[in-house]
């Protein structure tokens, strides 16, 4: 005889085998969800009046006005990335730092985040920086190690610096403002640019071998012809980032209205430069047609999920095993992101932040702790998703773009100081909540886009129901 006490750990483990046996994520969180709801109603644990909540929140997925901003983003990343912006900027930036030791390691981190604000996607910047960079530094003399690592590393930094899609979504599911969330990771952003600098000067003051600068007569361009060829990729980029980001920050756009703009000015970026066909547009549509579908799948199966799990007291056993940890808020933080940590080995952050994250929110909300920051420090945390070998997509993008001499351990040795450092800024933002929080009483305040609908939960109403919460 089922009990409702077993009901959530029963319903997690069940889908953890789902994961594990490699069933698609989104037909998962379904079929679990949809399963217990059955059990549940059979066992009178809630009504079948309660499961027909699931529309609502479906109708609620559909209509949300935030949701918008992926395909957007999306379409405005999927342009940048085959109009050539990304090897305009990189070989006149390479040019510009060469004659430096690590110079074209700063110029691929600097290119990155310019790259990460402007597309938003880390396949588009890893392969982009590996098709064009990683040869060069390979022809030169540079380690492979660090060519290889500085490459990976610096796409993963689309991931936290806006207008990153991880933030829209974590917005959407801890119920805050994704200007508010743009905000909050200006800070760990610099952050993370100006550790990935200093770690390269580091290397070039101690192993100066290993990031030789490039030879006289590799730097073909030099003087004013260098600086308007600098200038001419930059331009553009900074102009589409303030259309994108300052626009949200001045208040004057939502997030979703502000990735309509970044969309159309991709497309006037690409006809300018004279690479704008409707091959390409076609192509970026249908990359972004795939990854839009792939995250409202996912999303609607974590609410069929969410709701069966909330219906059987499943957030009560979550705020019980996890706001009784040791150490209060800091123990919560540590495990939190312990947890995240290696789930990211198995799962991408499109899942994790659909399935964990709900189930995290109430407890974090319960121990007083900041959702926007709590949601800042997880984007921080899931970038990792993006480098642990030996499932780190931003490794198999490089490996797939990388000539066929680059061996793989070496992909996956070079990724591991840079996956340290990314552990270090974790540790930063967990240690000094004002690197989120500074920037966010300086942000845009209340995003008027976000849309939520209230479900209504089974009450203890004496209609005859069991009730749920005891």
């Amino acid at each position: 005889m089922l009990s409702l006490e077993i009901m959530p750990p029963l319903m997690f483990g069940g889908l953890v085998v789902f994961l594990l046996l490699g069933f698609p994520v989104a037909f998962s969180l379904s079929a679990v969800g949809l399963f217990f709801g059955f059990i549940s109603i059979e066992m009178g644990f809630f009504t079948t009046a309660y499961l027909g909540n699931l529309p609502l929140r479906v109708f609620g997925i559909l209509s949300n006005e935030v949701l918008l901003a992926i395909p957007f983003f999306t379409l405005m990343g999927a342009v940048l990335e085959r109009c050539g912006l990304a090897e305009d900027l990189l070989e006149g930036t390479g040019q510009l730092f060469g004659k430096i030791p690590g110079g074209l390691a700063y110029a691929v981190v600097l290119v990155g985040a310019v790259l990460g604000a402007i597309t938003g996607t880390v396949a588009a910047s890893v392969i982009a920086m590996g098709m064009i960079s990683l040869p060069v530094m390979m022809r030169y003399g540079y380690d492979m190690r660090i060519a290889t690592g500085v490459i990976a590393a610096s796409g993963t930094i689309a991931q936290l610096i806006p207008p990153s899609l991880v933030l829209i979504v974590l917005g959407d599911q801890l119920g805050k403002s994704v200007g508010d969330m743009y905000a909050g990771a200006i800070g760990p952003s610099i952050l993370q640019v100006s550790l990935f600098l200093a770690f390269i000067g580091l290397v070039s003051l101690v192993s100066p071998q290993k990031v030789p600068p490039l030879p006289p007569e590799a730097r073909m361009v030099r003087g004013w012809p260098l600086y308007w060829k600098v200038l001419k990729g930059m331009v553009p980029s900074l102009v589409l980032m303030f259309l994108v980001l300052g626009t949200i920050f001045l208040g004057l756009a939502t997030p979703t209205e502000a990735g309509a703009m970044g969309a159309m000015g991709a497309i006037l970026i690409a006809i300018v430069n004279g690479r704008f066909t409707f091959a390409l547009l076609r192509e970026a549509m249908a990359n972004t047609g795939r990854i839009t579908s792939m995250v409202l799948f996912i999303l609607i199966g974590a609410t069929v999920f969410s709701l069966v799990f909330q219906g059987v007291d499943g957030s009560r056993w979550i705020e019980h095993l996890l706001s009784h940890l040791p150490g209060g808020q800091t123990g919560f933080l540590i495990f939190v992101n312990v947890f995240v940590f290696f789930l990211a080995f198995f799962l991408d952050f499109f899942e994790i932040a659909f399935i964990v994250v709900p189930l995290l929110a109430p407890v974090a909300a319960k121990l007083d702790i900041n959702l926007v920051w709590f949601g800042v420090l997880l984007c921080v945390n899931l970038q990792t998703s993006f480098m642990h070998p030996p499932f780190g997509f931003a490794l198999f993008y490089l490996r797939g773009v990388a000539p066929k001499e680059v061996l793989t351990k070496d992909i996956y040795w070079g990724a591991l100081p840079w996956l340290c450092l990314q552990l270090i800024i974790v540790g930063v933002v967990i240690t000094f909540p004002q690197t989120v929080t500074y920037w966010i009483e300086r942000g845009p305040g209340v995003d008027p886009s976000t849309v939520h609908i209230e479900v209504p939960m089974p009450d203890n109403s004496d209609d005859g129901a069991v009730p749920v919460f005891r």
